[in-house]
């Protein structure tokens, strides 16, 4: 019988590094929200204090900034490699 001689496949990488550069910014995006949501707490927890559960950065600039991060890592992941 005839030996088959395979050539060697060339390994191509599914994600370059301008992939994996976004990704680590998503991620960045994503863990900048998530600190914002999470905010302070009170000194007496037995006391409501509206102004600090209901602040900008909790209602409104922490989730822009985790709905960015879900974007940017998205297009990490469906752009094409340049490879």
């Amino acid at each position: 019988m005839a030996q088959k001689h395979e050539t060697p496949s060339t390994k191509q990488n599914l994600f370059g590094k301008s992939n994996f550069i976004l990704m680590i910014v998503g991620l960045i995006f994503l863990a900048i929200g998530v600190v914002l949501m999470a905010g302070g707490k009170s000194s007496d927890p037995s006391v409501f204090n509206p102004k600090e559960v209901y602040s900008t950065s909790r209602i409104t600039l922490a989730p822009i900034m985790i709905i960015a991060g879900f974007i940017v890592e998205i297009i990490a992941i469906m752009k094409k490699n340049d490879q």
